[in-house]
């Protein structure tokens, strides 16, 4: 309500109680001025009534719910489900025009403004993480293998003659067949080993660079987060590379966002040579479902371009989730998860360590990789040939989700191109092993139950070598029923006990 419609509430209910709800409405709205102000995200959390009442207001600004509106096209924001329309806000309009993602819309301003906050917001975070100098950047409602498509079909634009993409190998299907889909063939340069790290071939990149010619490649594509013993690319000396031989740089930072030193390779990559773009997903970094991305970089105009080329109006939901969510946590809420993930790498890497020792495995030495740690699996891989792929199996009927078992061996065919020893980044790696990630949002009680499941599947393993019997299916869920049994008690503080078991 505005002041006159509060002046005349004083003449039914008393003028100090109305005073006393304007008041209280005022502490809304200028949390709500302040946003618009600075287009930064607030230092500390806004509570859901502020946030439902700032949707509402942006919501009642889009013609599709104005009183008496008459709508005569083709998209007028008729949205045949009420359910359908209460989870979307009633911004039904979605975000930019026909011929550009950031352009408002005349009929929905709204949802314009929904769109240009966000992407100030994020732009905010992206600095408060540690690329300082970004100088723009955008949502785009795509995951982040299309938001790397649309990067190289812009470049296509100023570099026509180009056909190649330079990439340091990763064993990622979409960040591969991103270039295909943008119509461009991958030189594929293979990793060095260095102690039990894979990483960038400096000498292979800049021979291959000089074998094609600068003028046919379109850019270097490298990467910032990435499953060990694969480390984050030598960011800096791409950059250099790419400013001595006048090539785009265009870098994956699927989940680098929630890591200091992920970002501060880009910043430094970017201050020293040229990073011209890096593409960041929405769920990885801010834990909201899946289907955004933010394309940023460190010139202005040539960000834009990238907005320019996606065709067509898009959804506006990865951005109104994205708001709501950084709305909610407040700089300092999302700075506290990123100190807390951290934490988490450290807890991490010392309970697999230990762990590791038991079963006479080791942790892999990857410290240039801060969220993704490797458990060597090379005892096992020899004691029991099938043990590798069991393990995963076992991992993941154990409830435990976004652990990785990579055997030896491994050939995959993508897009037409064969892959040596798939998923270990190398054509042949030294040894199997295990995959677990630190990531933004992960608990302590998330370790702790990964490493006593893990630790109750190698245990079977040890007893059946050393028995030389098969795992025994009915003990085998005997044991899984208590596990997860006992596991839901510890979420719902019940002690689970043979009656709950037999029931």
């Amino acid at each position: 309500m505005n002041g006159d419609n509060f002046t005349v509430c004083e003449q039914l209910v008393s003028p100090a109680y109305v005073r006393q709800g304007l008041q209280g409405r005022r502490t809304h709205e200028l949390l709500i001025r302040q946003l618009l102000d600075t287009g930064k995200c607030p230092e500390s959390g806004w509570d859901e009534s502020t946030i439902e009442l700032f949707l509402h207001e942006l919501s009642i600004m889009d013609s599709n719910n104005f009183l008496g509106n008459c709508g005569v096209g083709e998209r007028e924001g008729r949205v045949a489900s009420s359910l359908v329309a209460h989870r979307h806000y009633r911004l039904i309009h979605g975000i930019g025009r026909s011929g550009d993602i950031s352009a408002v819309q005349p009929k929905a301003a709204g949802s314009s403004l929904l769109n240009k906050l966000t992407n100030s917001v994020v732009l905010n975070i992206i600095k408060l993480a540690g690329v300082r100098t970004v100088a723009s950047c955008f949502v785009v409602p795509m995951a982040t293998g299309m938001s790397l498509t649309l990067c190289f079909l812009t470049l296509r634009h100023k570099r026509p003659n180009a056909k190649f993409i330079i990439w340091p190998r990763i064993d990622q299907k979409s960040c591969f067949k991103s270039m295909i889909t943008a119509g461009f063939e991958p030189v594929v340069i293979e990793n060095v080993l260095e102690g039990d790290e894979l990483r960038t071939d400096l000498k292979t990149v800049e021979a291959k660079i000089q074998e094609l010619g600068p003028e046919n490649i379109l850019c270097i594509h490298s990467t910032t987060s990435c499953f060990a013993p694969r480390v984050p690319d030598r960011l800096e000396e791409l950059a250099l590379m790419c400013t001595k031989y006048d090539i785009p740089h265009i870098v994956n930072n699927a989940y680098g966002v929630q890591s200091s030193k992920c970002m501060h390779l880009i910043q430094q990559g970017a201050r020293v040579g040229r990073i011209d773009a890096f593409v960041q997903s929405l769920d990885k970094n801010f834990m909201v479902p899946v289907g955004g991305a933010i394309i940023a970089g460190f010139n202005e105009s040539f960000i834009q371009e990238i907005s320019k080329m996606y065709p067509g109006r898009a959804s506006a939901s990865p951005s109104l989730d994205a708001l709501i969510t950084l709305l909610s946590q407040g700089a300092n809420g999302y700075k506290q998860l990123l100190k807390e993930r951290k934490d988490m790498y450290v807890y991490l890497a010392n309970e697999l360590r230990k762990l590791a020792e038991v079963y006479n495995e080791r942790l892999l030495d990857t410290p240039h990789n801060p969220i993704s740690l490797a458990m060597s699996l090379k005892n096992l891989d020899e004691q029991k040939s099938t043990a590798i792929t069991q393990l995963g199996s076992m991992l993941f009927t154990r409830q435990v989700s976004g652990a990785r078992v990579v055997p030896l061996g491994s050939v995959q065919t993508v897009n037409g191109y064969t892959f040596k020893g798939f998923m270990s980044h190398a054509n042949a790696y030294s040894c199997a092993y295990l995959n677990a990630a630190s990531a933004i949002g992960m608990k302590k009680q998330d370790v702790d139950l990964f490493i006593k499941r893990l630790d109750k599947c190698l245990k079977t393993f040890q007893k059946e070598i050393q028995t030389g019997s098969g795992i025994q299916s009915s003990s085998q869920n005997t044991d899984l029923i208590e596990e997860l049994s006992g596991s839901l008690g510890d979420v719902l503080h019940i002690e689970p006990t043979k009656d709950n078991l037999s029931a």
